[in-house]
């Protein structure tokens, strides 16, 4: 895969290594995961250290979790390797009528967008079908054909001012990013399929923690009721994407503004824990493998 001779980078060698491994199954007798070690330079790099997981191990949180147990601390390597807790404090109730006044229009709004969300969702997921289009081909080889691995860098100063300015997370300027990017590709490949129907399919982390726990912690069953535990806790979320008109194609930001409000209309359902404890139920009864492929 990579050549013998001396070359001063090997950025396009390690883009077609990348998709060779990512298309090749792992060994059903052996653990599921690889370790891939590359000494190669790169632009971005000396080398590269590559991991391929089976999502049946765990989900983000857990791998991480892993990854971050085999480090040390620069300081002092005998001391507990931590990371900063967020600690959300909870909002005041103590204006009762004020609470309520401002409680029950959302409310109402929430029951409404959980009973949208999870209905669509359910029909995403079996009956309704999103139009055809360069990245939902419906052919039967899709499964088959050749994968390429690219990347594309931000700066992340340039993505906080575009948080400040219209006042968003900076996962919605992220997300807005990534659906823009697709639409874009869309466009290039066929003009048309630009506004058709498209949805992503947006996993979401469903533990309610603040902070790192390391891989002791989160095996010791008696002491994770947090959340905390090891293995797939994960829901997902139906999210149309904004189709690409003549106004958003010449100002991003009008288009990762409409992302944003499909976005946190979603975070104001309950659409997503739902779809957890399906999940969750899932797992229980066919097991953790069945859970990850669910």
């Amino acid at each position: 895969m990579f050549p013998t001779s001396k070359s001063s980078l090997y950025d396009e060698y390690l883009d077609d290594y990348m998709s060779k491994i990512a298309m090749e199954h792992l060994p059903q007798d052996r653990p599921l995961w690889e370790i891939h070690i590359i000494k190669y330079p790169t632009k971005n790099a000396a080398g590269t250290l590559v991991f391929k997981l089976h999502h049946a191990l765990g989900d983000g949180y857990s791998l991480m979790g892993a990854l971050l147990s085999c480090l040390e601390r620069a300081d002092n390597p005998f001391l507990p390797f931590t990371l900063p807790s967020s600690k959300i404090r909870p909002k005041s109730i103590f204006n009762t009528k004020a609470f309520f006044k401002r409680s029950f229009p959302s409310i109402f709004s929430k029951v409404f967008d959980t009973i949208s969300d999870f209905g669509w969702s359910m029909l995403k997921s079996s009956l309704v079908e999103d139009d055809v289009t360069p990245i939902r081909s419906c052919e039967d080889d899709i499964k088959l054909r050749k994968i390429n691995i690219s990347s594309v860098s931000f700066s992340m100063d340039r993505i906080k001012e575009v948080k400040s300015r219209l006042g968003v997370s900076t996962n919605d300027v992220i997300a807005g990013l990534i659906f823009f990017g697709i639409r874009l590709y869309m466009h290039q490949m066929n003009q048309d399929s630009s506004k058709n129907q498209s949805t992503a399919l947006v996993l979401l982390n469903t533990r309610n923690i603040g902070g790192y726990k390391s891989v002791k912690e989160m095996v010791d069953i008696k002491n994770n009721n947090d959340g905390s535990a090891w293995g797939n806790q994960f829901a997902f979320l139906h999210v149309s994407i904004p189709k690409l008109s003549d106004k958003k194609y010449e100002n991003p930001i009008e288009f990762i503004w409409e992302a944003h409000k499909e976005i946190n209309r979603k975070k104001n359902s309950l659409a997503t824990p739902l779809t957890g404890m399906i999940l969750n139920m899932v797992k229980k009864l066919r097991g953790p493998e069945v859970g990850s492929y669910a």
